[in-house]
């Protein structure tokens, strides 16, 4: 079925679910990390990018926040890059767990298997992979390039969180030495597990987030910066991922409700695919039980919905001005 959207509804959807969502009240921000705890409840932003690299920008849409989860897309789309899809199919996998995204017990149901980059154990191995191993600096300087690339512009390090994570990461820490006991890192476990952490306290902003989901949606070409970032044939193997665990245990209720592949941080940022068509990505600090934002689902869960969008709706969706 052909459908047909013009720039000027998705933008009064935008507002209406922004307006929607805004006085919500629901969820409370993540504690276990100081840092995150002391931030503004209130903040609230939601972002959208075109295929023709037009962005609409709503609410808090500059502020830096803790990327978070959300970096596991982009450092698996690094390693897709560098290796290859079936590479990191054989080397870490692309399987739901099921269980929450930080779970050891996960890792002892898939028999020695990461399951997916998109959960803690797999990002920690994809960290373990970036090329070039050995080399704690280039790698680093590899993941920051390649975030750089997607979103079109340069993160920032936030220095108080990567201490403060660094400072509480205990249950990661063991994730990264039974790993290592399983042979599935692939570099210093130290090393990747710092990588990890730090890639997490990278500061980014919504409107950030959105032109990443925008340049995955867009098969790899940044719309804003017209840059071809990775294959288009890796496009669909992340949105899978992305649709498969994105939301971690409540992945299948999300996509059930609202139709689109999306990944959570618990910095408070969603990051959403619509292949071809559009990326969405809202922010808001209160999370769920499952470390995903309330207000930022809600929101895109709404724009979804209102304009009758989704990947298994099997509409040609053409936009217009």
């Amino acid at each position: 079925m052909e459908k047909k959207i013009s720039i000027s509804q998705i933008k009064e959807v935008a507002l209406e679910a922004y307006n929607e969502v805004k006085e919500q009240t629901g969820g409370k921000n993540a504690d276990y990390i100081p840092y995150l705890a002391n931030i503004d409840s209130k903040l609230f932003g939601l972002s959208i990018c075109l295929m023709n690299g037009q962005t609409i920008n709503i609410g808090d849409t500059d502020y830096r926040f803790g990327i978070e989860s959300v970096s596991k897309v982009h450092t698996a789309i690094l390693i897709l890059r560098q290796y290859g899809a079936q590479k990191v199919l054989d080397m870490i996998g692309a399987d739901a767990t099921g269980l929450p995204f930080n779970s050891i017990i996960a890792i002892l149901l898939e028999n020695d298997h990461p399951s997916t980059p998109l959960v803690n154990a797999g990002a920690i191995s994809a960290c373990s992979m970036v090329q070039p191993v050995g080399n704690p600096d280039k790698k680093w300087d590899a993941i920051v390039q390649n975030i750089t690339e997607l979103c079109g512009s340069a993160p920032q390090l936030i220095d108080e969180l990567y201490k403060s994570e660094t400072a509480t990461n205990f249950n990661n820490r063991s994730i990264a030495w039974l790993l290592k006991n399983y042979n599935r890192i692939y570099d210093d476990p130290d090393v990747a597990l710092d990588l990890y952490t730090r890639q997490c306290s990278l500061g980014i902003t919504a409107e950030q987030l959105g032109i990443a989901a925008g340049t995955i949606a867009n098969n790899g070409v940044n719309p804003v910066t017209r840059q071809s970032v990775f294959d288009a044939g890796l496009a669909p193997k992340i949105t899978s991922m992305i649709s498969t665990v994105g939301f971690y245990e409540h992945s299948g209720d999300w996509m059930y409700t609202a139709g689109i592949p999306a990944k959570s941080g618990v910095g408070g940022g969603v990051m959403a695919v619509l292949p071809g068509v559009m990326g969405v990505s809202a922010f808001a600090p209160p999370l769920d039980e499952a470390g995903n934002s309330v207000k930022a689902q809600l929101a895109v869960k709404f724009i979804m919905n209102k304009l009758g969008l989704g990947v298994f709706n099997g509409d040609n969706v053409t936009i217009t001005e």
